[in-house]
């Protein structure tokens, strides 16, 4: 029976932590797609993006205020633009766009491409170095998820499709810059500076695309915003970059591939959109794929 040297407790340990918070940032996350779907039926998609962006920053800058943290380091500020350019600008937007063409039930299914975007940029950014192993499962559930894709049809909204697939690619890269950043920085701290740097251009883009009125928004559209903008940009990245950042960006970046699970029980309940057998295949096929990555991470 394989023994645990007492050395290697707290590096396992740190690394439960890791997938704990990481499990808890997913889980937060998988309302974000279902929520906007909401939001841009009665919200312009830009306005939108901009908007999550503006009340995600002011409360952030809060947080950094009240607890004092030091400013990030001049080396520190590229790589937080990286972030906000991925995470706070790029995916929101292009998810929105996206929703305009293809149900939340649809793009959700695209999420399960970004494990492996995220564990690519985890060697190209991070340094890390999974066993091959580990690649089999996580190349095998994104061609699960592409497959699944084309099987329904790309060629009824490419448009959405395509807005999809370079949402995942962006967010990916902004997963791998965070998460490498919060080893020194700090998990909350990562997303607060990236909302804070971002803050004054999408306070204006927020005043300059404001519709004439809002009257007639509804009660569901306000509570979406809200949800995209604490729990979206902000709440669920404090758990999350925490996860990666503890027990390894390629690794607990292989969560993302339950988010779909999760994601279409919620449209399915809250939005009442169809959620065939073959989407739930696909999720229980890239669950078992979530399992195989993380026993061969390391």
């Amino acid at each position: 029976m394989e023994r645990t040297s007492p050395l290697n407790t707290p590096v396992i340990a740190k690394s439960n932590r890791g997938w704990l918070n990481g499990f808890i940032g997913v889980l937060i996350f998988s309302g974000s797609l279902p929520a906007t779907r909401v939001a841009v039926l009665e919200f312009d998609p830009v306005f939108l993006t901009v908007a999550r962006a503006s009340i995600a920053g002011v409360l952030a800058l809060c947080l950094l205020w009240l607890f004092k943290e030091r400013r990030p380091a001049r080396g520190q500020l590229l790589s937080l633009l990286v972030v906000a350019i991925g995470v706070v600008l790029g995916f929101p937007l292009l998810t929105a766009l996206a929703l305009q063409y293809v149900t939340s039930a649809h793009s959700i299914v695209f999420l399960g491409l970004l494990p492996l975007a995220t564990a690519v940029f985890a060697v190209l950014r991070g340094g890390e170095r999974p066993r091959p192993v580990f690649w089999f499962f996580s190349v095998l559930g994104s061609l699960l998820v592409v497959g699944f894709a084309a099987s329904q049809g790309l060629s009824a909204s490419p448009r959405g499709d395509m807005l999809m697939l370079l949402a995942v690619l962006v967010c990916g890269l902004g997963y791998a810059e965070g998460a490498k950043l919060s080893r020194t920085l700090g998990g909350w701290q990562v997303i607060s500076w990236a909302l804070v740097l971002s803050l004054p251009v999408m306070l204006v883009l927020t005043g300059c695309l404001a519709p004439a009125t809002f009257t007639g928004i509804s009660r569901s559209a306000w509570l979406s915003l809200a949800y995209v903008s604490l729990f979206s940009m902000l709440i669920g990245f404090v758990f999350w970059y925490r996860g990666l950042a503890q027990g390894g960006i390629a690794a607990v970046g292989q969560l993302q591939l339950l988010q779909p699970l999760f994601g279409l029980a919620l449209a399915a309940t809250l939005l009442h959109e169809p959620v065939s057998l073959a989407m739930l295949g696909v999720t229980v096929a890239v669950i078992l794929c979530v399992a195989g990555a993380r026993k061969f991470s390391r």
